[in-house]
């Protein structure tokens, strides 16, 4: 059983390599997925998540962190963000979490997400996701240690 779990998982992250790719800059080395507006979580919301719905964003209401622009729905989410941005900012860059922790830098659906730890993470599509969640603490310790060698290193370099 284990295995064909990891047989699937490690194909759902190479079927969506190479379906994501081309959705953000393969050769970049930067620590943030950006889509191509230059936007994290494609302008969805990062405080939102933690009300358990992601919204869209707004560009009125923006803040840049880490080489990455964030829209907010609301000034007050805006405000929330700017007190702690390290906090609300999706951990890994907004790389998949468990991509990471494959040593890659893959693209994510910023519907496939979870708050852990008070930290949200979000993944590559919810199947991914469901793979993910089957033992989210050993692949948390995983992708952790992972980000440390990989964070300044190019999609297409790993």
């Amino acid at each position: 059983m284990a295995s064909v779990l990891i047989r699937s998982t490690a194909l759902a992250i190479l079927m969506g390599l190479s379906l994501s790719v081309a959705a953000f800059d393969a050769s970049s080395n930067r620590p943030v997925n950006l889509n191509d507006k230059g936007l994290v979580l494609d302008g969805y919301d990062p405080v939102s998540y933690f009300s358990g719905r992601p919204v869209q964003g707004n560009k009125d209401y923006s803040v840049s962190f880490e080489g990455g622009t964030y829209y907010f729905a609301s000034k007050e989410n805006m405000a929330k963000f700017k007190a702690n941005a390290s906090q609300f900012a999706p951990k890994f860059g907004g790389f998949c979490a468990m991509g990471v922790a494959k040593s890659k830098k893959l693209d994510s659906d910023p519907m496939a997400w979870r708050i852990v730890d008070g930290y949200l993470f979000v993944l590559q599509n919810k199947e991914v996701q469901k793979s993910w969640l089957v033992d989210v603490s050993s692949n948390l310790k995983v992708a952790t240690g992972e980000w440390a060698t990989i964070k300044n290193i190019a999609p297409k370099g790993l």
